[in-house]
């Protein structure tokens, strides 16, 4: 289009450059989302309103896949120890073992959610456990025991999310130390003896007599943390940030979540998980021993990652790792029941950890194409 009479060619008018910038970090002056309104993640971050965080069908496929594993392990069972297998004690059994691993596997899972790791959680218990034993704790009857430990769980997360946090440490390595760290501590505490539990309250909670309608209050205790980890995941302003955060940092940021609290509340909700799977454990075995949790984090981990959680972060369920949970435990069962050696069953889970990593990887590309 020309304009008067001014002779040549015409010359469009510049357009508009493209509103593609990064919204800029906020300045010295800014105060952030108006107060009352959640800030939410850009629409691309991953884990953002413009994606779910774990695409629905999905996540029921790879949970409808472990149900099938466990499945096939209740028939594997029913046809070499029927009569030992299927009885409601092994049953009982099962997810009485399941309950320790299963509570520190909630923990693991939302902070591998939120791109986190935490490779101190098996220490962590072994502290709290030896620690919640001692003949001053046992004094102070179940409730002080069962505080102990929840508090050295809390503390024991308090330091290593603040490391984290606000510290700028490595994951690996921040609970790395906090791995050998508890350890060191847990064998100073205990001087290397088994501490004997003599609080008839407490022991009297493994009991037949304890149990609510032929549940153990270990699996009901378990069931509660799992219902409360599925919730603070998918129904709160919490679990939400847990995924934009664990998806993209630095968008999380941009978008006004505090990325550095909210890695210290993960940090602190495993802490917590911890010492309730202590105590849980001191009322199974009755004592308290430095060796507790021995290898806990690798069984955690294991049990998120065929659950579909992601290592990298941004997507999981709290849902999937409990089924990663049962599968794990279920084979450990069945092992002891064919009397079978330790090392082939460490080699099955060896090789169901491959297969799960496997599985995410193809449809991780298919979802991609």
């Amino acid at each position: 289009m020309t304009t008067g009479a001014t002779p040549g060619p015409a010359v469009p008018p510049p357009s508009p450059a493209p509103s593609t910038a990064s919204p800029a970090a906020p300045g010295p002056g800014t105060q952030g989302p108006p107060p009352g309104k959640e800030p939410s993640p850009p629409s691309g971050a991953r884990g953002g309103p413009g994606r779910r965080a774990v695409p629905a069908a999905l996540a029921d496929l790879r949970n409808l896949s472990l149900l099938g594993v466990l499945a096939a392990l209740v028939v594997v069972g029913a046809i070499t120890r029927p009569e030992q297998f299927l009885s409601g004690d092994n049953l009982q059994l099962v997810l009485t073992q399941a309950s320790v691993i299963g509570v520190v596997t909630v923990g693991v899972t939302l902070v591998i959610i939120g791109g986190g790791i935490d490779l101190s959680v098996g220490a962590i218990v072994a502290l709290a456990s030896v620690w919640a034993t001692t003949l001053a704790t046992q004094e102070y009857g179940l409730g002080g025991m069962l505080l102990c430990a929840v508090l050295v769980g809390l503390g024991c997360g308090l330091v290593n999310g603040a490391l984290i946090a606000y510290g700028g440490m490595v994951p690996f390595i921040a609970t790395l130390a906090m791995l050998a760290s508890a350890r060191g501590l847990a064998l100073q505490i205990s001087d290397g003896r088994t501490q004997v539990v003599t609080v008839d309250p407490v022991l009297e909670l493994g009991l037949p007599d304890a149990y609510v309608l032929g549940i153990p209050p270990l699996v009901l205790v378990f069931a509660a943390v799992t219902v409360v980890g599925w919730l603070v995941l998918n129904r709160t302003t919490f679990g939400r940030r847990t995924v934009a955060v664990g998806g993209n940092a630095e968008a999380a940021r941009l978008a006004g979540i505090d990325v550095r609290r909210q890695r210290l509340l993960l940090y602190l909700l495993s802490g917590l998980c911890c010492g309730i799977a202590a105590f849980l454990l001191i009322v199974l075995t009755g004592s308290g021993q430095n060796t507790n949790g021995n290898l806990y984090e690798l069984d955690a981990i294991a049990a998120a990652i065929i659950g579909g959680t992601l290592l990298s972060g941004g997507r999981g369920t709290i849902t999937g790792s409990v089924l990663g949970v049962l599968v794990f435990t279920t084979i450990t069962n069945l092992f002891a029941l064919n009397n079978l050696q330790s090392d082939v069953q460490q080699i099955a889970k060896g090789a169901i950890i491959v297969a799960a990593v496997l599985v995410q990887h193809r449809t991780a590309r298919s979802g991609s194409s």
